[in-house]
Protein backbone atom coordinates (compact mmCIF):
# COMPACT_ATOMS: atom_id res chain seq x y z
CA UNK A 1 0.00 0.00 0.00
CA UNK A 2 1.50 3.44 -1.42
CA UNK A 3 1.34 4.75 2.59
CA UNK A 4 3.00 8.19 1.21
CA UNK A 5 -0.08 9.23 -0.96
CA UNK A 6 -2.52 8.11 1.67
CA UNK A 7 -0.63 10.30 4.11
CA UNK A 8 -1.26 13.31 1.26
CA UNK A 9 -4.79 12.87 0.77
CA UNK A 10 -5.60 12.88 4.80
CA UNK A 11 -3.76 16.27 4.84
CA UNK A 12 -6.01 17.32 2.53
CA UNK A 13 -8.92 15.80 4.56
CA UNK A 14 -7.92 17.12 7.53
CA UNK A 15 -7.68 20.77 5.60
CA UNK A 16 -10.98 20.69 4.35
CA UNK A 17 -12.07 19.73 7.69
CA UNK A 18 -10.45 23.05 9.48
CA UNK A 19 -11.85 25.23 6.59
CA UNK A 20 -15.23 23.86 8.08
CA UNK A 21 -14.14 24.74 11.48
CA UNK A 22 -13.10 27.98 10.53
CA UNK A 23 -16.59 28.53 8.82
CA UNK A 24 -18.24 28.16 12.50
CA UNK A 25 -15.94 29.88 14.52
CA UNK A 26 -16.71 33.15 11.51
CA UNK A 27 -20.63 32.19 12.23
CA UNK A 28 -21.43 30.83 9.12
CA UNK A 29 -25.02 29.82 8.94
CA UNK A 30 -25.26 25.91 9.85
CA UNK A 31 -27.08 25.39 6.27
CA UNK A 32 -24.13 27.29 4.32
CA UNK A 33 -21.75 25.20 6.64
CA UNK A 34 -23.74 21.69 5.51
CA UNK A 35 -23.44 22.77 2.21
CA UNK A 36 -20.22 23.56 1.62
CA UNK A 37 -19.24 20.39 3.13
CA UNK A 38 -21.55 18.39 0.35
CA UNK A 39 -20.00 20.42 -2.23
CA UNK A 40 -16.38 20.24 -0.73
CA UNK A 41 -16.38 16.19 -0.42
CA UNK A 42 -17.99 15.59 -4.05
CA UNK A 43 -15.04 17.51 -5.30
CA UNK A 44 -12.84 15.82 -3.16
CA UNK A 45 -14.18 12.50 -3.62
CA UNK A 46 -13.75 12.89 -7.31
CA UNK A 47 -10.45 14.31 -7.49
CA UNK A 48 -9.52 10.58 -5.54
CA UNK A 49 -11.57 8.57 -7.95
CA UNK A 50 -10.02 10.72 -10.80
CA UNK A 51 -6.69 10.54 -10.10
CA UNK A 52 -6.34 7.06 -8.45
CA UNK A 53 -9.52 5.00 -9.23
CA UNK A 54 -12.41 3.84 -7.51
CA UNK A 55 -10.47 0.57 -6.03
CA UNK A 56 -6.94 1.57 -5.63
CA UNK A 57 -5.23 0.97 -3.02
CA UNK A 58 -4.46 4.97 -2.80
CA UNK A 59 -8.36 5.49 -2.61
CA UNK A 60 -9.36 2.24 -0.21
CA UNK A 61 -6.78 3.33 2.06
CA UNK A 62 -7.67 6.80 2.60
CA UNK A 63 -11.48 6.15 2.44
CA UNK A 64 -11.22 4.02 5.35
CA UNK A 65 -9.76 6.77 7.50
CA UNK A 66 -12.33 9.17 6.07
CA UNK A 67 -15.26 6.33 7.40
CA UNK A 68 -13.77 7.54 10.82
CA UNK A 69 -15.62 11.08 10.42
CA UNK A 70 -18.47 9.94 8.36
CA UNK A 71 -19.26 6.67 9.27
CA UNK A 72 -18.61 7.48 12.92
CA UNK A 73 -21.31 10.62 12.65
CA UNK A 74 -23.46 7.63 11.31
CA UNK A 75 -23.55 5.83 14.25
CA UNK A 76 -23.26 8.80 16.54
CA UNK A 77 -26.84 9.40 15.14
CA UNK A 78 -27.85 5.48 15.10
CA UNK A 79 -26.82 5.81 18.74
CA UNK A 80 -29.96 7.73 19.75
CA UNK A 81 -32.48 6.27 17.20
CA UNK A 82 -33.79 3.61 19.46
CA UNK A 83 -33.92 5.81 22.42
CA UNK A 84 -35.41 8.54 20.43
CA UNK A 85 -37.91 6.62 19.13
CA UNK A 86 -39.33 5.03 22.58
CA UNK A 87 -38.89 8.64 24.61
CA UNK A 88 -40.70 10.27 21.44
CA UNK A 89 -44.27 8.07 21.53
CA UNK A 90 -44.21 7.68 25.23
CA UNK A 91 -43.80 11.93 25.19
CA UNK A 92 -46.18 11.98 23.00
CA UNK A 93 -48.72 11.06 25.74
CA UNK A 94 -47.67 12.53 28.22
CA UNK A 95 -48.35 16.13 26.60
CA UNK A 96 -51.82 17.08 27.19
CA UNK A 97 -52.76 18.90 24.50
CA UNK A 98 -51.57 15.95 22.14
CA UNK A 99 -53.67 13.00 24.07
CA UNK A 100 -56.71 15.37 22.91
CA UNK A 101 -56.54 14.94 19.35
CA UNK A 102 -54.30 11.61 19.74
CA UNK A 103 -56.74 9.34 17.19
CA UNK A 104 -56.63 12.37 14.84
CA UNK A 105 -53.30 12.55 14.80
CA UNK A 106 -51.96 8.99 14.56
CA UNK A 107 -55.03 8.19 11.47
CA UNK A 108 -53.81 11.79 9.78
CA UNK A 109 -49.81 11.09 9.86
CA UNK A 110 -50.35 6.81 8.87
CA UNK A 111 -53.10 8.37 6.12
CA UNK A 112 -50.83 10.82 4.66
CA UNK A 113 -47.34 8.74 4.52
CA UNK A 114 -49.85 5.73 3.15
CA UNK A 115 -51.01 7.48 0.69
CA UNK A 116 -48.27 9.50 -0.56
CA UNK A 117 -46.63 6.31 -0.98
CA UNK A 118 -49.59 4.99 -3.43
CA UNK A 119 -48.99 8.07 -5.24
CA UNK A 120 -45.11 7.79 -5.43
CA UNK A 121 -45.67 3.81 -6.83
CA UNK A 122 -48.06 5.22 -9.64
CA UNK A 123 -45.35 7.79 -10.26
CA UNK A 124 -42.90 5.45 -10.43
CA UNK A 125 -45.03 3.01 -12.86
CA UNK A 126 -45.96 5.94 -15.34
CA UNK A 127 -41.68 6.83 -14.93
CA UNK A 128 -40.66 3.23 -15.89
CA UNK A 129 -43.31 3.45 -18.48
CA UNK A 130 -42.14 6.65 -19.92
CA UNK A 131 -38.64 5.74 -20.76
CA UNK A 132 -39.64 1.73 -21.59
CA UNK A 133 -38.13 0.67 -19.00
CA UNK A 134 -40.71 -3.03 -19.35
CA UNK A 135 -38.35 -3.10 -22.33
CA UNK A 136 -34.99 -2.48 -20.34
CA UNK A 137 -32.50 -5.52 -20.93
CA UNK A 138 -30.21 -6.63 -18.16
CA UNK A 139 -27.68 -8.77 -17.74
CA UNK A 140 -26.07 -10.62 -14.87
CA UNK A 141 -22.69 -9.97 -13.94
CA UNK A 142 -20.20 -11.25 -11.45
CA UNK A 143 -21.54 -8.85 -8.52
CA UNK A 144 -25.15 -9.01 -9.88
CA UNK A 145 -24.61 -12.99 -9.11
CA UNK A 146 -23.48 -12.63 -5.97
CA UNK A 147 -25.73 -10.08 -4.91
CA UNK A 148 -28.54 -12.10 -6.04
CA UNK A 149 -26.74 -15.27 -3.85
CA UNK A 150 -26.47 -12.53 -1.25
CA UNK A 151 -30.15 -12.52 -1.01
CA UNK A 152 -31.30 -16.02 -0.79
CA UNK A 153 -31.85 -15.29 2.60
CA UNK A 154 -33.98 -12.81 2.01
CA UNK A 155 -35.70 -13.87 -0.87
CA UNK A 156 -37.21 -17.59 0.52
CA UNK A 157 -38.54 -15.08 3.93
CA UNK A 158 -40.22 -12.47 1.49
CA UNK A 159 -41.74 -15.53 -0.92
CA UNK A 160 -42.61 -17.12 2.46
CA UNK A 161 -44.40 -14.21 4.05
CA UNK A 162 -47.97 -13.69 3.09
CA UNK A 163 -49.47 -10.01 3.71
CA UNK A 164 -51.23 -11.19 7.10
CA UNK A 165 -47.84 -13.08 8.34
CA UNK A 166 -46.07 -9.50 7.15
CA UNK A 167 -48.28 -7.20 9.42
CA UNK A 168 -47.74 -10.09 12.26
CA UNK A 169 -44.35 -9.02 12.48
CA UNK A 170 -44.33 -6.07 13.41
CA UNK A 171 -46.08 -6.97 16.76
CA UNK A 172 -43.19 -7.22 19.76
CA UNK A 173 -43.18 -10.46 21.27
CA UNK A 174 -39.61 -9.13 22.82
CA UNK A 175 -39.91 -5.20 22.79
CA UNK A 176 -36.25 -5.33 24.65
CA UNK A 177 -34.34 -7.09 21.56
CA UNK A 178 -36.53 -5.37 19.31
CA UNK A 179 -34.81 -2.28 21.30
CA UNK A 180 -31.56 -3.34 20.41
CA UNK A 181 -32.86 -3.38 16.22
CA UNK A 182 -32.29 -7.24 15.84
CA UNK A 183 -35.02 -7.43 13.53
CA UNK A 184 -36.25 -5.42 10.20
CA UNK A 185 -39.72 -4.64 11.66
CA UNK A 186 -37.69 -3.69 15.34
CA UNK A 187 -38.75 0.32 14.87
CA UNK A 188 -42.27 -0.17 13.89
CA UNK A 189 -42.39 -2.59 16.81
CA UNK A 190 -40.42 -0.22 19.64
CA UNK A 191 -43.21 2.31 18.54
CA UNK A 192 -46.20 -0.50 18.97
CA UNK A 193 -44.95 -1.13 22.42
CA UNK A 194 -44.36 2.78 23.60
CA UNK A 195 -47.63 3.59 22.09
CA UNK A 196 -48.91 0.75 24.63
CA UNK A 197 -46.94 2.40 27.24
CA UNK A 198 -48.64 5.82 26.14
CA UNK A 199 -51.97 4.29 26.13
CA UNK A 200 -51.38 2.67 29.87
CA UNK A 201 -50.02 6.20 31.07
CA UNK A 202 -53.55 7.66 30.11
CA UNK A 203 -55.24 5.22 32.10
CA UNK A 204 -53.14 5.61 35.24
CA UNK A 205 -53.88 9.03 34.78
CA UNK A 206 -57.77 8.82 34.76
CA UNK A 207 -57.27 6.64 37.98
CA UNK A 208 -54.43 7.96 40.03
CA UNK A 209 -53.04 11.57 38.41
CA UNK A 210 -50.22 11.93 40.97
CA UNK A 211 -48.38 8.56 40.01
CA UNK A 212 -48.58 9.94 36.02
CA UNK A 213 -47.68 13.00 36.70
CA UNK A 214 -44.43 11.90 38.48
CA UNK A 215 -44.26 9.44 35.32
CA UNK A 216 -44.72 12.48 32.73
CA UNK A 217 -42.12 14.40 34.73
CA UNK A 218 -39.61 11.53 34.72
CA UNK A 219 -40.59 11.15 30.34
CA UNK A 220 -39.98 14.85 30.04
CA UNK A 221 -36.68 14.58 31.85
CA UNK A 222 -35.07 11.86 29.98
CA UNK A 223 -36.71 13.31 26.75
CA UNK A 224 -35.21 16.59 27.04
CA UNK A 225 -31.61 14.68 27.58
CA UNK A 226 -31.97 12.62 24.90
CA UNK A 227 -32.79 16.26 22.80
CA UNK A 228 -29.75 17.55 24.34
CA UNK A 229 -27.33 14.37 23.34
CA UNK A 230 -29.08 14.71 19.48
CA UNK A 231 -28.40 18.70 19.68
CA UNK A 232 -24.33 17.74 20.34
CA UNK A 233 -24.61 15.10 17.82
CA UNK A 234 -26.33 17.31 15.01
CA UNK A 235 -23.11 19.49 15.25
CA UNK A 236 -21.14 17.63 13.62
CA UNK A 237 -23.17 17.35 10.53
CA UNK A 238 -21.05 19.64 8.21
CA UNK A 239 -18.28 17.36 8.78
CA UNK A 240 -20.15 14.16 8.64
CA UNK A 241 -21.44 15.50 5.50
CA UNK A 242 -17.96 16.03 4.45
CA UNK A 243 -16.84 12.99 4.66
CA UNK A 244 -19.71 10.78 3.24
CA UNK A 245 -19.66 12.94 0.28
CA UNK A 246 -16.70 12.32 -0.40
CA UNK A 247 -16.81 8.58 0.09
CA UNK A 248 -20.07 8.27 -2.52
CA UNK A 249 -17.40 10.04 -4.79
CA UNK A 250 -14.65 8.50 -4.87
CA UNK A 251 -16.02 5.30 -4.73
CA UNK A 252 -18.65 4.98 -7.30
CA UNK A 253 -18.68 3.30 -10.40
CA UNK A 254 -19.61 5.63 -13.15
CA UNK A 255 -19.14 3.15 -15.87
CA UNK A 256 -22.70 1.17 -14.14
CA UNK A 257 -24.15 4.74 -14.01
CA UNK A 258 -23.29 5.04 -17.76
CA UNK A 259 -24.62 1.64 -18.42
CA UNK A 260 -27.70 1.64 -16.38
CA UNK A 261 -28.14 5.41 -16.92
CA UNK A 262 -31.44 5.58 -18.23
CA UNK A 263 -32.87 3.46 -15.13
CA UNK A 264 -31.36 5.68 -12.70
CA UNK A 265 -32.46 8.88 -14.37
CA UNK A 266 -35.81 7.26 -14.32
CA UNK A 267 -35.95 6.71 -10.59
CA UNK A 268 -34.55 10.30 -10.11
CA UNK A 269 -37.17 11.47 -12.03
CA UNK A 270 -40.09 9.93 -10.12
CA UNK A 271 -38.29 10.77 -7.20
CA UNK A 272 -38.00 15.25 -7.97
CA UNK A 273 -41.68 14.42 -9.78
CA UNK A 274 -42.69 13.48 -6.00
CA UNK A 275 -40.76 15.78 -4.06
CA UNK A 276 -42.79 18.56 -6.12
CA UNK A 277 -45.70 16.78 -4.69
CA UNK A 278 -44.68 17.36 -1.00
CA UNK A 279 -43.94 21.11 -2.09
CA UNK A 280 -47.89 21.07 -3.56
CA UNK A 281 -49.37 19.82 -0.77
CA UNK A 282 -47.46 22.51 1.62
CA UNK A 283 -48.70 24.92 -0.73
CA UNK A 284 -52.25 23.62 -0.54
CA UNK A 285 -51.65 24.50 3.20
CA UNK A 286 -50.77 27.91 2.83
CA UNK A 287 -47.27 27.02 3.67
CA UNK A 288 -43.83 28.48 1.57
CA UNK A 289 -42.90 25.79 -0.14
CA UNK A 290 -39.15 27.93 -0.73
CA UNK A 291 -38.99 28.12 2.94
CA UNK A 292 -39.35 24.12 2.83
CA UNK A 293 -37.05 23.59 0.97
CA UNK A 294 -34.21 25.76 2.50
CA UNK A 295 -34.96 24.67 6.10
CA UNK A 296 -35.42 21.34 5.05
CA UNK A 297 -31.51 21.38 3.45
CA UNK A 298 -29.63 20.17 5.87
CA UNK A 299 -31.67 17.44 7.02
CA UNK A 300 -32.32 16.18 3.51
CA UNK A 301 -28.79 16.64 2.24
CA UNK A 302 -27.73 14.61 5.35
CA UNK A 303 -30.20 11.28 4.41
CA UNK A 304 -29.21 11.89 0.65
CA UNK A 305 -25.40 11.38 1.94
CA UNK A 306 -26.04 8.50 4.76
CA UNK A 307 -28.77 6.74 3.23
CA UNK A 308 -30.41 6.13 6.42
CA UNK A 309 -34.09 7.19 6.99
CA UNK A 310 -32.77 5.69 10.95
CA UNK A 311 -29.98 7.89 11.17
CA UNK A 312 -31.63 10.73 10.06
CA UNK A 313 -34.74 10.71 12.64
CA UNK A 314 -32.61 13.05 15.08
CA UNK A 315 -32.63 15.62 13.01
CA UNK A 316 -35.95 14.87 11.38
CA UNK A 317 -37.94 15.98 14.53
CA UNK A 318 -35.39 18.60 15.14
CA UNK A 319 -36.69 20.44 11.83
CA UNK A 320 -40.00 19.78 12.38
CA UNK A 321 -40.01 21.37 15.81
CA UNK A 322 -37.19 23.99 15.81
CA UNK A 323 -37.85 24.85 12.38
CA UNK A 324 -41.51 24.33 11.08
CA UNK A 325 -43.75 24.84 14.25
CA UNK A 326 -44.89 21.41 14.12
CA UNK A 327 -45.89 20.08 18.14
CA UNK A 328 -43.29 17.95 19.62
CA UNK A 329 -45.97 15.28 20.09
CA UNK A 330 -47.07 15.61 16.68
CA UNK A 331 -43.26 15.47 15.10
CA UNK A 332 -42.93 12.71 17.83
CA UNK A 333 -45.50 10.45 15.72
CA UNK A 334 -44.65 11.38 12.65
CA UNK A 335 -41.03 11.40 12.77
CA UNK A 336 -40.76 7.42 13.97
CA UNK A 337 -43.73 6.34 12.24
CA UNK A 338 -42.26 7.20 8.89
CA UNK A 339 -39.15 5.02 9.27
CA UNK A 340 -41.05 1.97 9.07
CA UNK A 341 -44.64 3.35 6.84
CA UNK A 342 -45.20 4.82 3.90
CA UNK A 343 -41.72 5.03 2.63
CA UNK A 344 -41.72 6.92 -0.24
CA UNK A 345 -39.46 6.29 -2.29
CA UNK A 346 -38.19 2.90 -0.77
CA UNK A 347 -41.66 1.22 -0.89
CA UNK A 348 -43.58 3.12 -3.25
CA UNK A 349 -41.40 4.57 -6.15
CA UNK A 350 -38.51 1.70 -6.20
CA UNK A 351 -40.74 -1.53 -6.03
CA UNK A 352 -43.01 -0.23 -8.59
CA UNK A 353 -40.67 0.70 -10.94
CA UNK A 354 -39.20 -2.68 -10.58
CA UNK A 355 -41.99 -4.88 -11.17
CA UNK A 356 -43.09 -2.94 -14.08
CA UNK A 357 -39.66 -4.26 -15.50
CA UNK A 358 -39.90 -7.57 -14.06
CA UNK A 359 -43.46 -8.07 -15.40
CA UNK A 360 -42.59 -8.64 -19.28
CA UNK A 361 -40.28 -11.34 -17.64
CA UNK A 362 -42.95 -13.00 -16.17
CA UNK A 363 -45.70 -12.53 -19.43
CA UNK A 364 -47.71 -9.90 -17.88
CA UNK A 365 -48.27 -6.69 -19.77
CA UNK A 366 -47.17 -3.83 -17.45
CA UNK A 367 -49.69 -1.53 -18.85
CA UNK A 368 -52.84 -3.59 -17.80
CA UNK A 369 -55.18 -1.56 -15.16
CA UNK A 370 -55.74 -4.36 -13.27
CA UNK A 371 -52.24 -4.89 -12.73
CA UNK A 372 -51.63 -1.26 -11.87
CA UNK A 373 -53.99 -0.98 -9.43
CA UNK A 374 -53.25 -4.03 -7.65
CA UNK A 375 -49.68 -3.05 -7.78
CA UNK A 376 -50.21 0.47 -6.28
CA UNK A 377 -51.69 -1.68 -3.51
CA UNK A 378 -49.92 -4.34 -2.68
CA UNK A 379 -47.11 -1.06 -2.37
CA UNK A 380 -49.08 0.85 -0.32
CA UNK A 381 -49.82 -2.22 1.96
CA UNK A 382 -45.78 -3.39 1.93
CA UNK A 383 -44.67 -0.32 3.09
CA UNK A 384 -45.35 -1.19 6.78
CA UNK A 385 -42.47 -2.50 8.42
CA UNK A 386 -40.03 -1.04 5.86
CA UNK A 387 -36.75 -0.95 7.66
CA UNK A 388 -35.63 2.79 7.37
CA UNK A 389 -31.60 2.02 6.97
CA UNK A 390 -29.83 0.80 3.81
CA UNK A 391 -31.08 -1.94 2.62
CA UNK A 392 -34.99 -1.68 3.13
CA UNK A 393 -36.19 -0.66 -0.21
CA UNK A 394 -34.43 -4.19 -1.36
CA UNK A 395 -36.79 -5.65 1.20
CA UNK A 396 -39.29 -4.05 0.25
CA UNK A 397 -39.23 -4.94 -3.37
CA UNK A 398 -38.54 -8.61 -2.31
CA UNK A 399 -41.78 -8.50 -1.17
CA UNK A 400 -43.64 -7.12 -3.40
CA UNK A 401 -42.56 -8.63 -6.30
CA UNK A 402 -42.84 -12.08 -4.40
CA UNK A 403 -46.32 -11.04 -4.11
CA UNK A 404 -47.47 -10.21 -7.38
CA UNK A 405 -45.53 -13.54 -8.59
CA UNK A 406 -42.87 -11.94 -10.33
CA UNK A 407 -39.50 -13.05 -10.62
CA UNK A 408 -37.37 -11.34 -7.43
CA UNK A 409 -33.94 -11.90 -9.39
CA UNK A 410 -33.94 -8.63 -10.36
CA UNK A 411 -33.57 -6.64 -7.29
CA UNK A 412 -29.89 -7.94 -7.28
CA UNK A 413 -28.97 -6.77 -10.98
CA UNK A 414 -29.13 -3.23 -9.86
CA UNK A 415 -26.07 -3.62 -7.55
CA UNK A 416 -23.89 -1.46 -9.15
CA UNK A 417 -26.18 1.45 -9.19
CA UNK A 418 -28.16 0.72 -5.92
CA UNK A 419 -26.16 3.33 -3.65
CA UNK A 420 -26.42 5.54 -6.47
CA UNK A 421 -30.58 5.47 -5.99
CA UNK A 422 -30.75 4.98 -2.56
CA UNK A 423 -29.50 8.06 -1.70
CA UNK A 424 -32.47 10.08 -3.78
CA UNK A 425 -34.58 7.51 -1.91
CA UNK A 426 -33.63 8.05 1.38
CA UNK A 427 -34.14 11.76 1.21
CA UNK A 428 -37.65 11.18 -0.07
CA UNK A 429 -38.24 9.42 2.45
CA UNK A 430 -37.69 11.50 4.94
CA UNK A 431 -38.94 14.33 3.10
CA UNK A 432 -42.03 12.24 3.04
CA UNK A 433 -42.18 12.02 6.76
CA UNK A 434 -41.26 15.26 7.51
CA UNK A 435 -44.21 17.06 5.37
CA UNK A 436 -47.03 14.43 7.14
CA UNK A 437 -45.89 15.59 10.20
CA UNK A 438 -46.12 19.61 9.23
CA UNK A 439 -49.39 18.86 7.42
CA UNK A 440 -50.87 17.15 10.64
CA UNK A 441 -49.57 19.85 13.10
CA UNK A 442 -51.33 22.39 10.80
CA UNK A 443 -54.90 20.10 10.19
CA UNK A 444 -54.88 19.76 13.96
CA UNK A 445 -54.43 23.05 14.99
CA UNK A 446 -50.81 22.00 16.68
CA UNK A 447 -48.75 24.24 14.67
CA UNK A 448 -46.81 27.75 14.91
CA UNK A 449 -46.82 29.27 11.74
CA UNK A 450 -44.30 32.21 13.28
CA UNK A 451 -41.51 29.21 13.56
CA UNK A 452 -42.19 28.47 10.03
CA UNK A 453 -42.19 31.87 8.31
CA UNK A 454 -38.75 32.48 10.15
CA UNK A 455 -36.14 32.05 7.07
CA UNK A 456 -33.30 31.02 9.78
CA UNK A 457 -32.79 27.20 10.68
CA UNK A 458 -32.51 26.86 14.48
CA UNK A 459 -30.99 23.77 14.79
CA UNK A 460 -27.68 23.01 15.82
CA UNK A 461 -26.44 26.51 15.95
Amino acid sequence: MNTGLIIVNLIVFIALLALLVIMQKKHVSFSKRVFAGLGLGIVFGYILHLIYGMDSEATTGTIEWVNIVGSGYVKFLQMVVMPLVFISIVGAFTKMKVTKNLGKIALLVIGILVLTTGVSAAIGIGSALSFNLDEFQLTEGEAEKARNESLADRVETAENLTIPQQLLEMIPSNPFADLTGSRPTSTIAVVIFAAFIGVAYLGVRRKNPTEAETFAKIIDSIYAIVMRVVTLVLRLTPYGILALMTKVAATSNYEALVSLGKFVIANYVAIIIVFIIHLILLALAKLNPVLYMKKGFPTLAFAFTSRSSAGTLPMNIKSQTDDFGVSEGVANFAGPFSLSIGQNGCAGIYPAMLAIMAAPMAGIDPTSISFIITLIIVCMISSFGVAGVGGGATFASLIVLSVMDLPVAIVGLMVTVEPLIDMGRTALNVSGGMTSGILTSRITGDFTEETYNRPEIAQAQ
